[in-house]
């Protein structure tokens, strides 16, 4: 199992409408691709010198094949919309993380 996780940097000025769009929209589409089984939002609780509030959201696929097609398919356009909503409001990065065990 693979997670594909999803950390974002948000500013306080479009923190509301960014939640909003997480909420009702970009998670759900991104689960509609039918490459995850699942997606999950966490904050973090660390405070960023940055600014902003700071949040992961995990999405769970079978494999790294899965995730592979998803980037090839798929990503391109979430990231695009993302960068045309928020822009430098925006920051983003992206880990993969492989389960060893659950327990």
């Amino acid at each position: 199992m693979i997670i594909y996780n999803v950390t974002v940097n948000i500013h306080e000025s479009v923190h509301d409408m960014w939640m909003n769009w997480m909420q009702e929209k970009h998670i759900s589409e991104i689960l509609a691709t039918g490459k995850f089984s699942n997606a999950k939002m966490v904050k973090v609780l660390v405070e960023e010198e940055m600014g902003g509030i700071t949040y992961s959201i995990q999405y769970t696929t079978d494999s790294k094949e899965t995730l592979e097609r998803y980037y090839q398919e798929d990503a391109p356009k979430f990231r695009e919309e993302g960068q045309a909503l928020f822009g430098d409001k925006m920051l983003a990065f992206r880990t993969e993380l492989e389960v060893i065990s659950e327990h």
